[in-house]
């Protein structure tokens, strides 16, 4: 019974409250003008994050290659 409850708790959690802004998105922006770009914001927001994160591993990952430090055991 336990179980069964923790995983409706997270599926409510889910539809209920998670994916509410992705709903007020999909009902407001169908018909707006710019709707493409507002609905992808959450996309291009990822990307954004995503190559931040990517420039500081490739960044760290040099500076670890120069010390010689990278592959130690």
């Amino acid at each position: 019974m336990i179980a069964s409850n923790i995983f409706r708790w997270i599926g409510s959690l889910f539809t209920d409250l998670l994916f509410l802004p992705f709903d007020w998105l999909r009902l407001t922006v169908a018909n707006a003008d710019l709707g493409w770009w507002i609905s992808n914001a959450v996309n291009w927001f990822f990307l954004l994050v995503l190559l931040v994160l990517f420039a500081y591993w490739m960044r760290e990952s040099r500076r670890f290659a120069k010390e010689g430090t990278e592959d130690r055991a």
